[in-house]
């Protein structure tokens, strides 16, 4: 269902994050960001937020859990804006953050097989005749 086939809803600040799992000080934040719009306010002075925010928060939350970074997301956001766009750019940012989450599961890997060596030099005695420490100090 998309955001126009949906009755609208208004969140208070706190619904928002119930509904989206997100903290209200995140929230806000993003908002001060810029990656949310400003909300609009009750005559109480509270902020209420929409569908639209509810799904925009939505996209920000599952693009961090992606590895995009806050300024990548806020270019997402902005090609995402642009409906009749062409997705090329926005096509182009995905293989280009794919390829980073490659580089650093390599990386990763090189880390856990280097203290998988060290580990094994492990031989259960006194920190003085530590192998690990000598090899983290570069003395082994």
């Amino acid at each position: 269902m998309t955001t126009e086939q949906r009755s609208s809803t208004h969140y208070t600040v706190g619904q928002l994050a119930k509904a989206t799992d997100t903290k209200a000080v995140t929230i806000r934040y993003y908002e001060g960001l810029g990656l949310l719009p400003s909300a609009a306010r009750t005559t109480a002075g509270y902020r209420l937020y929409t569908d639209k925010e509810h799904d925009r928060l939505l996209f920000i939350r599952r693009s961090r859990a992606l590895g995009f970074s806050l300024d990548d997301i806020r270019g997402l956001l902005g090609l995402a804006d642009r409906r009749e766009a062409s997705c090329a750019a926005f096509d182009a940012k995905v293989k280009e953050q794919l390829e980073q989450v490659r580089t650093r599961i390599r990386d990763l890997h090189a880390m856990e097989h280097e203290l998988e060596r060290l580990s094994a030099c492990c031989e259960g005695g006194v920190i003085n005749d530590c192998r690990i420490v000598e090899s983290l100090s570069g003395r082994g």
